[in-house]
């Protein structure tokens, strides 16, 4: 068994890479990254709790940090006190009352529903990548059957795929063209 500190000096370069490559995603700063998995280590390793392949364990617990960190960051909404009474309800913050809440259950179904008719394995990949659990793109291919390397591009001509779809149906928001009025 190593010492703490000879583990903690080992895994101090892989875990500032694995930080590093991570926290953009989750829009976390790098060192606050490493800052949590450094603690959750820690607590592991005054528990007499260390773990047995300690670099897998550190893939492992950055990438979990950061899907907490996007997860925490999807809910958390800035303050805007100083917003006027006729701005949007998300500036307010207050609900979006009830034509609000059926135009978003409509965005919704009209989104559900094409996602079901993109073609080939669209369908299943758009699914797994709108799913609220947050799957990694290693669990996703898994998931899938095919291999992590394809999954980008798959997923970038299936995004494709549902945005022309989705153009066709979805009116854009705001004034297109010319506006007539009565000075012409």
């Amino acid at each position: 068994m190593t010492s703490p500190e000879t583990l903690l000096a080992t895994l101090a370069p892989l875990l500032a890479a694995e930080s590093r490559a991570e926290a953009a995603a989750a829009g976390i700063d790098p060192a606050d990254l490493e800052q949590a998995v450094w603690l959750r280590l820690l607590e592991r390793l005054s528990a007499d709790d260390a773990p047995e392949r300690p670099a897998d364990w550190l893939r492992r617990a950055v990438r979990a940090e950061a899907r907490l960190a996007r997860r925490t960051r999807g809910r958390e909404r800035p303050y805007h006190g100083d917003a006027p009474p006729d701005a949007p309800p998300d500036a307010r913050h207050e609900a979006p009352g009830p034509e609000g809440s059926a135009l978003t259950a409509e965005r919704r179904r009209t989104l559900r529903a094409a996602v079901t008719r993109t073609p080939g394995r669209c369908p299943r990949l758009l699914r797994a990548m709108f799913d609220p659990a947050d799957p990694t793109y290693r669990e996703i291919a898994g998931t899938l059957g095919i291999s992590q390397g394809s999954l980008g591009p798959m997923r970038s001509r299936c995004l494709g795929c549902l945005r022309r779809m989705l153009a066709a149906e979805v009116p854009a928001s705001g004034r297109r063209g010319r506006v007539r009025g009565t000075d012409r």
